[in-house]
């Protein structure tokens, strides 16, 4: 055995060359051969063949291999990562740039493998460096060296490490660590699988031949072969009762790099019988295995959801409220003063008006028909609009309600007259709120009524699946899902805040009342307050009174907080129950809407058809439509046979105009509403409507309210309740009612009588009682029901008759 200074002693020129004659046959390396200019580099030329395709490293006689560590940095692992790329270079190409460029330059030799050795061997003449084969995964190489046979592996090994503790090489990519070396005592094997290097080591046992057994070795044995590569963390043998082979132990090091020291030099080695291998030894194979990192936070967060899942939503919220509602509360504003309305700009209106006034010189100065038509209603009204703009002045705390039939106008005298010129006012239509279908739906309908946006109405979905998910998981709602009622309670509040916010505008601190609270100067100055009008309020409210109830609470709480006047249009007249809900102890501004009077629908009439008249040119005067058409004297019974709904009174005016007579319009009209009465109530008839509400009438029920109102323009409602058809129950008149086919005419507060549900459907009526045909199927209808009713009765009377005839014929004693 040959100590250090045997190692590194000087040879003779003989000896140097009886070693080295039979290199020159030899081939030059495949991966990396370094270049060597100097005659004292040429004896670590690289010259050896390449490695075979099995991926072990094969030595020879008089040849050992090193394994050195910290040449290259583990991050460049990635690069194999990219190898199924098409468009990627080979890593082996780029790592032989990479070698020969660290080779070439001279400000980092600790970086090169082929240095490391000259200057560990400098003094030796016994050694040469056959081979280097880098291992850019693991960030080292493998040195094969050829040596006298008089020199032993661990001299080598000694030598070298002797070396790098006294000069200590740390290459740049990590200063606080030097260069490290060992021996290769296994068989490394040199493969390119998609396996990387890990602090984790698993040690298989495995029979160094077919038919042999492997011994399972303890943790001091393993201790005392793994602990020379670095400092281990622990040692896990194979669990007890574990069936799985080959058996196996587990090394955990506190260093990625003392890892990959012990996998390579380590692989393969057989521990013969005299070391504890067994009988024919123990062959050890080394593979990394992933480590599963240390998670606490999210450990925690998995196994305490009912702390986190509540946490997490009450961040969610605050977030929302911070950075959405300002932005929400901007955009309700904006839809309130019609800032971002094209129709509200001056530009826009200015060229509106140049071609408007272009349009009427064209024209001969044609003006609107409608809106002439209009100015007659709206002058016989003049009373009810005065009225509403006077209630908007004071500072009651209450509601304003326009109730009125379909048609009769309410929407036109509140938004284009009453309000006409005020700035802040808010439209709520609550048809399209009520019709939606679906919680998100209804939420996103809302929401553009009022112009709340960014709405996010299909998160209410999505976060009700996670609610389902959770409660099903950890038995408790988590609080992400919200219902309908919190959702329209929020847009509600918002649209509260931007309404606020827009009657303080105007304040400033020189006004006379600024010491006044916010709250005390809206009640001073109610002028300043916006006004929000609902529009279709219980619009088929008999299916679901969740929106409205949520709007009456609102619009309370915008009258009682003097935040802003509130006026509701409605066609029900029954509107008092669900507002009284809201505000109990106050007494509501009605104003009831409805039709014209004759003189008033005449003139309406006669206004449309004079609108559109040419103005007669160069001072000629031209006769108006109503002055030269003979037939105009229709108009009179016409209008007492249509009343004066306006929707109705327009229709006839079009007809007019298109060149029918007066008599030959209404007949058209009382056409088309008997064939509407025919299909909505009475031959269409199932378990719902067409718009999917529930019917709570029959046509036989339907048919005797025809019938009776063709006769006699208004009948008793107790009466009529009276009757076997309706059996005592005023269910069918009220829907019939909702759905206008009659009107209920109120009397201190309780019904008082049936009226047909607009001024046309009497002679509508009259016109369905005259089929005959239609009449007799109907009848029949009426008698089959009534002669059921009786048969039950005298069933039950039989019933009744037979239970007493069978009681005992005297009393017990």
């Amino acid at each position: 055995m040959f100590g250090v200074k045997t190692v590194f002693g000087r040879a003779t020129a003989s000896q140097r060359q009886r070693t080295y004659r039979p290199l020159k046959t030899l081939h030059t390396a495949k991966l990396y051969t370094p270049p060597h200019a100097s005659l004292k580099a040429a004896r670590f030329k690289s010259t050896t063949p390449a490695v075979p395709k099995s991926g072990h490293i094969e030595e020879g006689p008089n040849e050992s291999l090193l394994f050195i560590d910290n040449i290259f940095p583990l991050r460049l692992s990635f690069l194999f990562r990219l190898t199924s790329l098409p468009f990627f270079t080979d890593p082996e190409k780029i790592l032989q740039k990479l070698l020969k460029q660290v080779h070439d330059d001279q400000r980092i030799p600790a970086a090169d493998p082929i240095k490391i050795a000259e200057r560990a061997l400098q003094d030796s003449i016994s050694l040469s460096v056959k081979q280097i084969l880098p291992r850019l995964k693991e960030g080292g190489a493998y040195a094969k060296l050829l040596h006298d046979p008089k020199v032993s592996p661990p001299d080598i090994e000694a030598a070298l490490q002797e070396y790098l503790e006294k000069t200590s090489p740390k290459p740049w990519f990590n200063p606080f660590r030097s260069v490290g070396s060992h021996l290769v005592r296994g068989r490394p094997w040199l493969e390119d699988l998609q396996r990387y290097p890990s602090q984790k080591l698993r040690v298989e046992f495995l029979p160094t031949g077919p038919g042999a057994e492997a011994a399972e070795l303890s943790e001091e044995k393993l201790y005392t072969l793994f602990r020379i590569y670095g400092k281990l963390g622990d040692i896990k043998p194979q669990p007890t009762g574990s069936k799985e082979l080959p058996k196996y132990a587990t090394l955990y090091y506190g260093n990625i790099r003392d890892a990959i020291m012990a996998k390579n030099c380590m692989h393969g080695f057989v521990l013969p019988e005299s070391e504890g291998g067994g009988k024919n030894g123990t062959v050890l194979k080394m593979v990394y295995e992933k480590r599963a990192k240390a998670r606490f936070l999210r450990d925690w967060i998995m196994n305490h959801p009912r702390i986190v899942i509540p946490i997490v939503a009450a961040i969610v919220a605050s977030v929302t409220v911070a950075v959405f509602d300002p932005i929400r509360t901007f955009f309700i504003k904006t839809h309130v003063t019609h800032t971002f309305h094209i129709t509200e700009n001056r530009v826009y209106s200015w060229f509106r008006s140049q071609l408007t006034r272009a349009n009427e010189i064209l024209t001969f100065k044609r003006h609107d028909g409608e809106n002439a038509g209009m100015s007659v209603v709206w002058d016989d009204r003049r009373g009810d609009i005065e009225q509403i703009r006077t209630w908007l002045m004071e500072t009651a705390d209450t509601f304003i309600v326009v109730q009125g039939p379909r048609g009769s106008g309410k929407k036109e005298l509140v938004l284009d007259e009453a309000l006409k010129g005020r700035r802040n006012t808010l439209h709520i239509d609550c048809k399209p709120i009520q019709e939606a279908r679906g919680d998100s739906s209804t939420i996103f309908a809302a929401a553009r009524e009022v112009g709340y946006r960014p709405i996010f109405s299909w998160m209410n979905t999505f976060s009700s699946m996670i609610d389902l998910a959770a409660q099903g998981t950890i038995g408790t709602k988590t609080g992400f899902s919200e219902t309908l009622d919190s959702q329209l309670q929020k847009i509600w509040q918002n649209t509260t805040n931007a309404l606020k916010e827009l009657a303080l505008e105007g304040r400033h601190k020189d006004d006379k009342d600024s010491e006044l609270g916010d709250d005390e100067y809206l009640e001073a100055h109610p002028e300043r307050r916006p006004v929000v009008v609902i529009d279709h309020f219980l619009h088929k409210s008999q299916e679901g009174s969740i929106v409205y109830d949520k709007i009456s609470e609102w619009a309370a709480s915008l009258t009682t907080g003097n935040v802003a006047h509130v006026i509701f249009l409605t066609n029900d007249v029954s509107f008092s129950k669900s507002l009284s809900k809201a505000l109990p102890d106050r007494v509501f501004r009605q104003v009831s809407l409805g039709d014209c009077s004759p003189e008033v629908a005449k003139r309406f009439v006669v206004n449309h058809l004079n609108a559109d008249a040419d103005d007669g040119s160069k001072g000629e005067k031209k006769s108006l439509p109503s002055e030269t058409r003979e037939d105009l004297g229709e108009l009179d019974g016409c209008i007492d046979i249509l009343g004066g709904r306006l929707t109705d009174l327009e229709f006839l005016a079009r007809r007019i105009k298109t060149g029918e007579t007066p008599n030959k319009a209404v007949q058209q009209i009382i056409d088309q509403s008997a064939s509407e009465i025919l299909k909505m109530y009475i031959l269409d008839i199932g378990t719902s409507s067409s718009n999917g509400a529930t019917r709570s009438w029959t046509p036989e029920q339907a048919w005797l309210l025809i019938k009776s109102l063709a006769t006699t323009p208004s009948l008793r409602y107790n009466e009529l309740l009276l009757s076997d058809t309706f059996k005592s129950s005023d269910g069918a008149l009220l829907a019939l009612e909702q759905f206008e086919l009659i009107t209920i005419v109120s009397q201190n507060g309780r019904p008082h009588s049936i009226k047909p549900g607009k001024p046309v459907y009497q002679a509508a009526f009259k016109q369905l009682v005259a089929d005959r045909v239609l009449k007799a199927r109907l009848d029949l209808a009426v008698l089959t029901q009534l002669i059921g009713i009786e048969t039950k009765a005298i069933d039950k009377a039989e019933a009744e008759l037979a239970l007493l005839g069978g009681l005992p014929g005297q009393p017990r004693e």
